[in-house]
């Protein structure tokens, strides 16, 4: 929306985001491109706005709510109701690379970082080996 080519950047989330839309001139919609590198899994955490995933290349594991962990690969497509815990790890050799489409539009306040406990476990055990 202004003219400027976008720019992929690393983010918390442990991914690559390049925002194709995100204005405050058109808060109904936000539109970026995701990039997980192999065997990546994203941060889990929960937005305060509905997320789809529409998968373009590769292979993965979504993770959703309380659901079992189920498999996505391209042409796949994920809506993830707000407030809902989500992360995705990648399992395939290559990148796997999706849009995600929120509804209204991503602002930066809207996420919210899960700790999930087998993931505090891991951590802590790690931690206390001697």
């Amino acid at each position: 929306m202004n003219g400027k080519a976008p720019i992929e950047v690393w983010t918390r989330e442990r991914c690559f985001i390049t925002e194709l839309l995100n204005s405050a001139d058109f808060p109904e919609v936000s539109l970026a491109r995701c990039r997980v590198e192999p065997g990546v899994t994203t941060e889990a955490h929960r937005l305060a706005v509905t997320e789809c995933y529409v998968i373009l290349q590769g292979t993965g594991l979504m993770m959703r709510g309380d659901e079992a962990p189920f498999a996505v690969a391209a042409g796949t497509t994920v809506v993830i109701p707000q407030q809902i815990t989500q992360r995705i790890t990648n399992t395939g050799p290559d990148d796997l690379i999706f849009l995600c489409i929120c509804t209204l539009r991503f602002r930066s306040d809207c996420y919210t970082p899960v700790i999930i406990q087998e993931e505090f476990n891991d951590v802590w055990s790690e931690s206390n080996k001697q």
